[in-house]
């Protein structure tokens, strides 16, 4: 545990535990140590699922009444990689104004900063505010995302906790501290296309059946239209093919099959459902009666949604602009994050440190940024919880 509660000493003693998914390695007790020191009582509840690893979780709440504001993160960081670090990865160094380290970014960082900025206002206030604040931290975000938030919030439902908004404190901002405010997220899908062919010779093309057309027949048929045009808080829906394999080692033989995986990164024009029907409508008409196929779309998680602008959306938008002279956007750029389980407990938004250098070699935040983002943090905490209501 560091020495003092300072967002800085708190980020260099969550990088220091080498917690990439799904281990731990001591993370969690600076979290829960910090907070319990400040009176919250703390719970560390994990989650098993088959096929999948224990993932710890931590649940913090002080005071029982509300609103009750939450911050939400995650502990668990992606492997160091296999480049050189200019500095350790776990070692949390500090030079020339920048904290480097695997998760500095994505998210301990942010993490650290939601912990001091809470600290110091419950000293400010002795501890005494009009509602609760609670702690949502999980250790599978970067991993598979089955025993961790998810099911953190069906546990915390089923004690009968309720929430009012959530701010989850993932790296938002592209360059710049203040930029940008994510107020959703779009959907995602995966889907994994089979054609089927027969095997033989390729020198008697008239008793095979090439796969390999057939498979690009219906894969200009998926992109050959857009989606969709976007909607008011969203880009158009995007879909991108990531692999193309036959598997085939000879020159001579015509495969049996061909395989293409592809994502689309939805928006809220769609669901999975609704999404999915639309791609098999446009594969069965490309195949007509020419092309034998098979599509198996894969189980998703992760739906479009949108925090609408509102109140709390100001508020926070005013702690932005009041520490960083900026105005944020308010965007559903970026990939998934836990917020995409939130929304069913309460209205949640994300806001946290410059991105820029997540998952990278020599993954580094500026030390000014934490101590600007604990400031944010500080305003929030101090117009969510007005001295009088």
């Amino acid at each position: 545990m560091p020495a003092d509660h300072s967002a800085l000493s708190l980020a260099q003693a969550l990088i220091r535990c080498p917690s990439v998914t799904p281990e731990d390695r001591g993370a969690l007790d600076v979290v829960a140590q910090a907070l319990s020191g400040a009176g919250f009582s703390v719970e560390r509840p994990v989650f098993s699922e088959p096929g999948y690893p224990d993932t710890p979780n931590l649940y913090a709440r002080i005071g029982d009444r509300g609103p009750c504001l939450v911050f939400a993160g995650h502990t668990d960081v992606v492997p160091e990689g296999d480049g050189a670090w200019r500095h350790g990865p776990f070692d949390a160094t500090v030079a020339d104004g920048l904290l480097y380290g695997r998760g500095a970014a994505d998210m301990k960082g942010g993490v650290a900063c939601m912990l001091a900025a809470t600290l110091a206002f419950i000293a400010r206030r002795g501890g005494t505010f009009p509602g609760s604040i609670a702690f949502l931290i999980t250790g599978d975000e970067e991993g598979p995302a089955v025993n961790g938030t998810v099911k953190l919030l069906d546990w915390a439902r089923a004690r009968g906790e309720r929430f009012d908004h959530c701010l989850l404190g993932e790296p938002t901002n592209p360059g710049r501290l203040g930029e940008m405010i994510k107020i959703g997220r779009r959907g995602s899908l995966t889907g994994k296309l089979t054609v089927l062919g027969r095997q033989g010779h390729v020198a008697y093309p008239h008793k095979a059946e090439n796969p390999i057309p057939g498979l690009l027949r219906l894969a200009s048929a998926l992109v050959a239209e857009p989606l969709d045009g976007g909607t008011a808080h969203f880009d158009a829906s995007n879909l991108e093919f990531t692999t193309i394999d036959v598997g085939n080692p000879a020159t001579n033989v015509i495969p049996a099959t061909a395989r293409a995986t592809f994502n689309v990164r939805f928006n809220d024009d769609w669901s999975a459902a609704s999404l999915g029907a639309e791609l098999r409508r446009r594969l069965e008409q490309a195949a007509g009666n020419a092309v034998r196929f098979t599509l198996d779309l894969q189980p998703s998680n992760a739906p479009a949604f949108l925090t609408q602008p509102d109140a709390f959306v100001d508020l926070v938008s005013r702690a932005i602009q009041a520490e960083t002279g900026l105005t944020p956007t308010l965007s559903t750029t970026g990939g998934t994050s836990d917020a995409r389980f939130i929304k069913d407990a309460c209205p949640v938004i994300e806001f946290g440190l410059v991105g820029e250098t997540m998952h990278q070699v020599d993954e580094c935040v500026a030390v000014a940024d934490i101590e600007r983002l604990t400031a944010i943090y500080q305003r929030v905490l101090e117009a969510y919880f007005p001295t009088k209501r």
